[in-house]
């Protein structure tokens, strides 16, 4: 026990060893000055007391203004190669460094707190790790322009990084990630106890030892020997998986309905808004030629991500709808004339119906389908026997939305042309799933959306080749698609142009680029394995479920899981989800005649995209257990 010496007192009460108010006063504002984040001396052994010789930093007051710039064409992720910062190490007493308080890895000491002994050790090993939260709201702009550039903040270290490191990705670094991937095999069990059961990328081991459960084991290979995704370090970039709903964290399961934002493209957009946004091409000022720059380069992208010969192929339109009833009111309206013949299949959305229905009642055209077998797989055999010399399009979807199937688009490409028929694929459900490429498919159509690859709502692709787009007429008439206009006639623009009447949707096309170039730097090879381990994980846990019944079951299928539960409608099982904070679809998905195949109005329909997790799987089949046992007694 310390005591405090009673030397007597001053005239006012107090001991007269305390100095007096001021001097109190002004000590009590350098040991403040000192606190680590407060600006003035640091690196000092002793709190408020400077060193002499050491000069003060001046520490930044606010974020680094934006230059008065647009930002480099496609913005980017900085290199990663960019060698790691020195951290100062300060021990007990030892000299202050001179870059003290300007590292995320100071030194307990440097900041005048009490000196623990692993922090230099580790800080001499381990780079400081990167902010979450960038130091600009306009990371993207950082890097050097170029196709393989995404937006990301700017790196300052360049840490140890394996085949699976967060930095491959632009992402914060984690320390732990790189050394594990080096050495343990991938171990995705049932109830994974690490965070890192999807590292791959490893020498042929054993596989590992799951433990016991008490739940049976599960009917997959958990050694995927493929590379695998850093899911922890990606989520990180979607801000909206933070939420919270009713009292649990996110489980977000509707991503064939939309997919969540990562941070990246929200800023992209809104860097658009705050820096760039003008109306395209018909201006002679800075801001027209920032905005045209970048809605260009965003097609730019677009080209490149699916393959296509040119930029001249691309076709901005709203979603895939818009796409495909464009083709429909342009080349269908001059194509397509009585007795002719649409081969659809019964796996369609709605959108890859109703327009080829209304063009069919125009004109006296006749619709086939093509049947799926009770896996929901195509009949490949009977698409053969539709076709005909009558058959003047085949409009098929590459991925089912309702059932996840995959289906054999090059197969339905060469018949088709074969036959002398012009073939559309609906990529709405396979873009961000899986690699496409148009140059190896063939196809005279593809259409996709935005937002079920990342980017923003209200933003799609129509891709056709130079061919059939030269002999379309244009669909909608007025500004930005015209070359001459008098009241006795108009000239038309080229494709694209041709085909995007108006001030078109310019901001969400950059947005989509953004989107584009960030599933690109993570590589949609990798993003495709993780999630087709995903899809088979939940389908051997969900068939673990009593009363569950998954519906479509074909051999090759992307990130849908389609299933009823006996006891309870759809759309009970999905708001009963959504109490645990698990978001699914529960309805008929816009695809009823392929429900309906099945006996069917309505299922529950988890989609999975490359930021969910194992983890989450189990959260969704243990509430679809409770139900099951539930059931019993209602």
């Amino acid at each position: 026990m310390t005591t405090i010496p009673s030397t007597g007192s001053d005239g006012g009460g107090l001991p007269s060893w305390l100095p007096d108010e001021a001097t109190l006063n002004k000590l009590a504002g350098q040991f403040f000055s000192a606190l680590p984040g407060s600006p003035g001396v640091t690196g000092a052994a002793t709190p408020g007391v400077a060193q002499p010789g050491v000069a003060e930093p001046t520490l930044p007051t606010s974020q680094p203004s934006v230059p008065n710039a647009p930002p480099p064409p496609g913005g980017g992720y900085a290199p990663l190669d960019s060698p790691p910062l020195a951290v100062p190490v300060s021990p007990p007493n030892g000299p202050p460094s001179a870059t003290a308080g300007t590292s995320h890895a100071t030194t307990g000491a440097g900041l005048g707190v009490p000196f623990v002994p692993e922090l230099p050790s580790l800080a001499a090993i381990l780079p400081p790790e990167r902010d979450i939260a960038p130091a600009s709201p306009y990371y993207f702009i950082s890097g050097t322009p170029g196709p393989d550039n995404v937006p990301n903040p700017p790196v300052q270290n360049s840490p140890p990084s394996g085949p699976l490191s967060s930095v491959q990705y632009g992402l914060p670094f984690t320390p732990e990630i790189p050394a594990l991937a080096g050495v343990l095999p991938a171990q995705p069990d049932a109830r994974p106890s690490s965070d890192f059961y999807f590292l791959s990328d490893l020498p042929d081991v054993d596989a590992p030892d799951l433990g016991t459960s008490s739940d049976p084991p599960l009917d997959v290979d958990f050694l995927d020997p493929h590379p695998g995704i850093d899911v922890n370090a990606v989520r990180r970039n979607f801000p909206i998986l933070s939420e919270r709903v009713n009292g649990y964290p996110l489980v977000w399961f509707d991503n064939a309905a939309t997919t969540q934002k990562p941070q990246v493209v929200i800023d992209r957009v809104s860097y658009f808004y705050e820096h760039e946004n003008s109306n395209i091409h018909r201006a002679a000022h800075t801001l027209a030629a920032r905005s045209t720059d970048a809605y260009e380069r965003a097609r730019d992208i677009v080209a490149r991500f699916i393959g296509a010969s040119s930029a001249e192929d691309i076709i901005f339109v709203r979603g895939a709808t818009e796409a495909i009833n464009l083709v429909a009111q342009t080349w269908g309206r001059k194509n397509i004339r009585e007795g002719d013949e649409i081969v659809l299949s019964h796996l369609e959305h709605h959108a890859n119906i109703v327009p080829w229905q209304m063009l069919a009642s125009e004109t006296g055209a006749v619709i086939k389908v093509i049947p799926v077998d009770d896996s929901g797989q195509l009949l490949m055999g009977e698409y053969t026997k539709l076709l005909s010399d009558r058959t003047k399009l085949v409009s098929v979807t590459h991925v089912s939305n309702a059932l996840g199937t995959v289906t054999p688009v090059h197969a339905i490409v060469e018949e088709g042309h074969r036959a002398g028929a012009r073939i559309l694929i609906d990529g709405a459900q396979s873009v961000p799933h899986t690699k496409v490429d148009m140059q190896s498919l063939g196809a005279d159509f593809f259409v996709f959306s935005g937002h079920k690859i990342f980017g923003p709502t209200g933003i799609g692709v129509v891709y056709g080749t130079e061919e059939v787009l030269a002999d379309m007429p244009p669909w909608q008439g007025g500004g930005n698609m015209i070359t001459d206009v008098t009241f006795e006639r108009s000239l038309y623009q080229p494709p694209p142009g041709r085909f995007e009447a108006g001030t078109g949707n310019i901001a969400d096309a950059v947005g989509l680029g953004a989107a584009l170039e960030y599933v690109e730097r993570i590589g949609i090879d990798n993003i495709s394995r993780y999630e087709h381990f995903l899809v088979e994980y939940a389908t051997a846990a969900m068939k673990k479920v009593p009363g569950l019944h998954l519906v479509g079951t074909a051999a090759q299928k992307a990130s849908v899981v389609s299933f009823v539960l006996d006891g309870y409608e759809p759309l009970e099982v999905g708001k009963a989800l959504n109490e645990k904070g698990i978001a699914v679809r529960a309805g008929h998905h816009c695809a009823q005649p392929i429900l309906r195949r099945f006996g069917l109005e309505a299922t529950v329909r988890p989609s999975f995209a490359f930021y969910n997790t194992c983890e989450e799987i189990d959260r969704m089949v243990a509430a679809l257990h409770q139900l099951s046992a539930d059931a019993g007694r209602r």
